[in-house]
């Protein structure tokens, strides 16, 4: 169980990269995005997936006698599944921009993200300044 919370508490927020268009090597397409988008939510939803059934049944297992541990790495295996389904919220929020015609854009000032903040975080939802 410590190896697969290890490796979701160190995994990058976005592991899919698009592909750049093309013709224009600077500019990332909707498809492309989208492509990255359903692979990264594919990921994130096995992930949610493993968490909810795997690690919950053998913390239970593997340590019944011990209470206090058990609450612990369920608290731990919840607090992850948590981060994982707002990293899923985001991403869906991403595909649901691309269908209305939208995405891309800051959601403060509705200025274009930079295509290099959108390729490291295709979910991103804000531009470098309204990012904080």
């Amino acid at each position: 169980m410590n190896r697969l919370i290890h490796a979701l508490k160190h995994t990058e927020r976005s592991r899919v990269r698009p592909v750049n268009d093309d013709e224009n090597p600077d500019v990332v397409s909707d498809a492309a995005m989208r492509n990255a988008l359903d692979a990264r939510q594919r990921a994130l939803q096995e992930q949610v997936s493993q968490l909810q059934t795997d690690e919950l049944a053998e913390t239970l297992d593997e340590h019944v006698a011990d209470g206090a541990q058990v609450a612990a790495e369920q608290d731990e295996i919840m607090s992850l599944a948590n981060e994982l389904r707002a990293q899923l919220d985001d991403v869906q929020h991403a595909i649901d921009n691309i269908d209305a015609g939208t995405y891309g854009q800051c959601e403060v000032c509705h200025e274009p993200i930079d295509a290099e903040r959108l390729e490291a975080m295709p979910a991103a939802r804000h531009c470098r300044i309204h990012a904080a």
